[in-house]
């Protein structure tokens, strides 16, 4: 069994035994010179807009799991505690750059213009899919743990075979790294040199189970074995985030293959709505990470500065409310579709399967009209 990584290993992977981060929990700046030479563009403006970004995309969450708890949502994943993660990516991509997502990375949908109609829609059940991948270059959600690895992978091998600058990022938490599929999508990308960055969210957590069951090492290890490098990150660290982003988007861009990113943070709500956290872990360790929340940690440093944040945080207040009245309104306006769409935009063609289905279907709903019912033939 390996307990010590090698001096090979440390080459693959960076933060190994501390993951990379450049503000302290109480806010203060830190040197790092893997990290540092890509901030060098950080000032309070642009400070101040990842902290709004954070505090709208929990605004979302709150007013989504609300909705939830309403009965106007069947389910939601919250990403409570996840927003430097993946606002620090989302804002460190260039547009054209397509992200291939699990169920939680709405603070990647926010960063890629999604509306809240669009991102309820799945979970009201009155959408397949959400929106249009190609508006925002962002697939819809993936459900399936590990499946839209295997997507970006394809999708970074064929813009790498169209001459193309554009990366491909593919995104899933920590129990997915026990999936045949990740493990082959990294194969295939380590073999073909393909752009593709895998994003894992470590939140400690793969539903009720800790990320210690399935790995002794640290998650980052692992890609070492297909020869993929890797950065380990505090993923509450909405910096180290949008360093370590750049850093990854500039190797791809280079043309030097794969890279995989471990965000090491933690899911403070439940797996989703459907979830009781407190069945399988402890307030004690709640409550070591709610003092490592990224929002107060962000908040900390723009005060160090001097910045005039009680305006941030009023702003802030301002934009959260914008967006949970949006999403208020957008759910109950959100259509009832026709039975029948079901059997739309499943396949690309006809298919005998699909069309005996719908007949099928058809004939049962027959059935239930008035002359089918009882005393139709009294």
């Amino acid at each position: 069994m390996l307990t010590t990584p090698s001096a090979h290993d440390h080459e693959l992977v960076a933060g190994l035994d501390t993951p990379l981060h450049v503000l302290d929990e109480d806010g203060t700046r830190r040197p790092d010179p893997l990290l540092d030479p890509l901030l060098s563009d950080v000032d309070v403006e642009m400070l101040s807009g990842l902290y709004l970004d954070m505090a709208v995309i929990r605004a979302i969450d709150d007013e989504a799991v609300a909705l939830q708890r309403q009965g106007e949502l069947g389910l939601w994943p919250p990403l409570r505690g996840q927003e430097a993660a993946q606002i620090g990516l989302g804002r460190a991509l260039a547009e054209t750059d397509f992200l291939f997502t699990s169920y939680r990375e709405n603070g990647l949908a926010w960063c890629r213009g999604v509306s809240p109609g669009e991102m309820l829609a799945v979970w009201r059940g009155t959408s397949l899919s959400g929106w249009d991948p190609f508006a925002h270059h962002m697939a819809t959600p993936q459900v399936i743990i590990g499946a839209q690895t295997h997507h970006a992978v394809g999708y970074a091998m064929a813009t790498q075979a169209q001459g193309k600058d554009d990366i491909a990022v593919a995104c899933f938490g920590d129990g997915a790294m026990s999936q045949g599929d990740v493990n082959e999508a990294m194969v295939f990308a380590a073999s073909f040199h393909a752009p593709v960055l895998f994003f894992c969210q470590n939140n400690q957590y793969a539903i009720s189970e800790p990320v210690g069951v399935q790995a002794t090492v640290p998650l980052a290890l692992r890609p070492a074995g297909f020869g993929i490098p890797s950065l380990r990150v505090d993923g509450n660290d909405v910096l180290a985030m949008r360093a370590a982003s750049r850093y990854a988007s500039r190797h791809l861009r280079a043309g030097k293959g794969p890279m995989f990113l471990e965000a090491v943070t933690y899911r403070l709500g439940p797996h989703t709505t459907s979830d009781d956290p407190t069945r399988y872990r402890d307030e004690k360790e709640l409550e070591r990470w709610r003092r490592r929340c990224p929002l107060a940690r962000l908040e900390r440093h723009l005060e160090q500065l001097g910045a005039p944040i009680e305006e941030v945080r009023a702003e802030a207040e301002r934009r959260g409310q914008e967006a949970a009245t949006a999403m208020q309104e957008a759910v109950t306006a959100l259509p009832a579709p026709a039975p029948e769409s079901l059997f739309e935009n499943v396949l690309s063609t006809e298919h005998p399967g699909l069309l005996r289905q719908r007949e099928q279907f058809r004939a049962f709903t027959g059935s239930l009209a008035p002359e089918h019912g009882e005393g139709a033939a009294a």
